[in-house]
């Protein structure tokens, strides 16, 4: 599946992506914030494209006007994410490269899997989370609709070996609709 975007095109992760995502996974202010460690090497982030991006629902960040990958964002049904799910509920998950940080690049594709959600995997709810002094994170669910459900301190952070506090947020079907007309 592909998605696009004005400025963006969201589509599966390819093994040849490993230089653009070790270049923005290796910075130490992008994975910590997001649950996982820098990446060392573009071995290990064609390992991580093997492994984890391949899933189904992930899709690399495209900037249209150059074809580079900035970022990821995934679609995470009942029992992959964080958030406790129904069938019909997904969860949200999302990162950019620092240096496209604060231009609405996430929001933009975080809107673009909203839709595909809604109105084709026929979710009624959907879920995100960001973990405790994360605002960027917590920013970009609000511009996108997002509302506070509930926080879970103590939550593991299995890739980084520690725990945190995390925030969910929530958004159902109706308000999506709502906030379109």
């Amino acid at each position: 599946m592909v998605l696009e975007t004005e400025r963006l095109h969201l589509r599966p992760w390819m093994e040849t992506d490993a230089e653009d995502l070790y270049r923005y996974a290796s910075d130490p202010q992008v994975g910590p914030a997001a649950g996982w460690p820098p990446h060392t090497s573009v071995d290990n982030s064609r390992e991580i494209i093997r492994d984890v991006l391949s899933a189904p629902g992930t899709f690399a960040v495209v900037l249209k006007a150059t074809g580079e990958v900035i970022g990821s964002v995934g679609i995470m049904r009942a029992g992959g994410g964080t958030a406790s799910m129904k069938e019909d509920e997904a969860e949200i998950g999302y990162w950019i490269g620092r240096p496209f940080w604060g231009q609405g690049l996430i929001p933009e594709a975080v809107r673009a899997v909203q839709r595909c959600c809604f109105e084709e995997l026929g979710c009624r709810r959907l879920w995100c989370g960001y973990y405790e002094g994360n605002e960027k994170s917590r920013r970009v669910q609000e511009k996108c609709g997002f509302v506070p459900h509930h926080t879970q301190e103590n939550v593991p952070c299995k890739h980084l070996d520690e725990c945190r506090t995390e925030h969910f947020t929530t958004l159902t079907r109706e308000a999506w609709e709502a906030a379109r007309v």
